[in-house]
């Protein structure tokens, strides 16, 4: 795992913390030297500040998304919404605001190891979290009005269109479409997509469904495909319209 970030204090009880938890942890004080250790030797998951010098958070988070899949948790001091959905839109996979607890932060990081295929212990791989909306091959087609799903091969269409979605996007829409017309909640989603559920924030879940309508609804800012369902949460359309 590579930690990056650059308040030495931090930075030192953090990667600590990590390696009692039964990690391997290599650190980066600032955005440059991220790069350049995560490049020399490729880590199972970055846990990536958002303030740092040289080359800030989010654009370490892009140039590693433009090569790589690897899992990213980003750390924020702020508290502003916008900058998570920022922080979500460069490709992490999840956030935690500082100050944090180390048992939260251990328990994110397995989470976010699970859903990229490993059991959560330091270098080791296993099978991706229950219900996260991983398939196999054998799995059935799935429609959702205009939308072509294959599980197994992880594929989505439109009018005969390949739609690229991320693994989370994915996830997501496999879970609501097998579902058609039934309301899950928010913390529900948290605990079949990102494998946790009070230790989230909800607001994970609004922005995956923003980016998710970008994608597949004709129009996002009128959905037919992904519903919100007031005070509940979110559905899949019953019958929606091809």
């Amino acid at each position: 795992m590579l930690v990056v970030e650059d308040d030495p204090s931090i930075r030192e009880v953090t990667a600590l913390g990590l390696r009692a938890a039964g990690f391997e942890v290599d650190t980066a004080a600032d955005g440059v030297l991220a790069l350049e250790r995560w490049r020399a030797s490729p880590p199972d998951l970055v846990l990536l500040d958002v303030m740092l010098p040289r080359l800030d958070g989010l654009e370490v988070c892009r140039a590693i998304r433009r090569e790589s899949m690897v899992p990213i948790v980003m750390l924020t001091a702020r508290s502003d919404t916008i900058d998570v959905v920022v922080g979500l839109e460069s490709g992490a996979d999840d956030y935690l605001r500082k100050p944090f607890e180390m048992p939260e932060l251990v328990a994110r990081v397995r989470a976010a190891l699970r859903r990229h295929g490993h059991d959560g212990r330091a270098g080791a791989v296993g099978a991706v979290a229950a219900g996260a909306g991983a398939s196999g091959p054998g799995d059935d087609f799935i429609r959702l009005g205009p939308l072509g799903i294959d599980p197994g091969g992880r594929t989505v269409e439109r009018d005969g269109r390949e739609i690229e979605l991320t693994r989370t996007e994915f996830d997501l829409l496999v879970v609501l479409a097998r579902r058609p017309g039934q309301v899950f909640t928010r913390e529900l989603l948290l605990d079949r997509i990102w494998g946790y559920d009070y230790l989230g924030d909800s607001r994970l879940v609004d922005v995956a469904v923003g980016r998710l309508r970008a994608k597949v609804e004709a129009d996002p800012g009128a959905p037919t495909l992904i519903l919100t369902v007031r005070g509940a949460g979110y559905k899949a359309a019953r019958e929606p319209a091809r």
